[in-house]
């Protein structure tokens, strides 16, 4: 091989492993999906919050159904206001209760939903009772 081929195959080499950095920058941040398909939006209220983040993770039996859209704080109720954008194709009964939990070595929060039994669906715009 001559010099040229060799620093060819060298800075290939370098540019797969920034892509891999970015790669794994994004997944450690939340945000390997850029793709929004469709959600709807439902809102919870806590009151503490505590680490979760814009981004965190809405989980069901341990299956991502959704992200995190926004934290703010209900100046009214004095309560963390969570909204949630959940994948179109997820439906939870009206009955269902949200909490935050934690996973990971590391403590990531997320929003957990544990599904009720009732037979009316949430729609977009409702809030998690529970």
């Amino acid at each position: 091989m001559n010099k040229k081929s060799i620093e060819v195959l060298v800075g290939l080499f370098v540019l797969l492993g920034l892509a891999g950095l970015v790669f794994l920058a994004l997944r450690a941040a939340n945000l390997g999906s850029f793709g929004g398909g469709a959600s709807y939006e439902l809102t919870a209220y806590f009151d503490n919050i505590g680490g979760l983040k814009v981004r965190a993770p809405v989980r069901s039996a341990g299956v991502t159904v959704g992200r995190v859209a926004s934290i703010t704080l209900d100046p009214k109720r004095y309560q963390g206001l969570v909204k949630l954008e959940i994948e179109r194709g997820v439906q939870f009964p009206t009955d269902s209760s949200a909490r935050i939990l934690t996973s990971g070595l590391l403590g990531d929060q997320y929003v957990g939903i544990e599904p009720g039994a009732e037979e009316k669906s949430f729609a977009a715009g409702d809030t998690i009772r529970q």
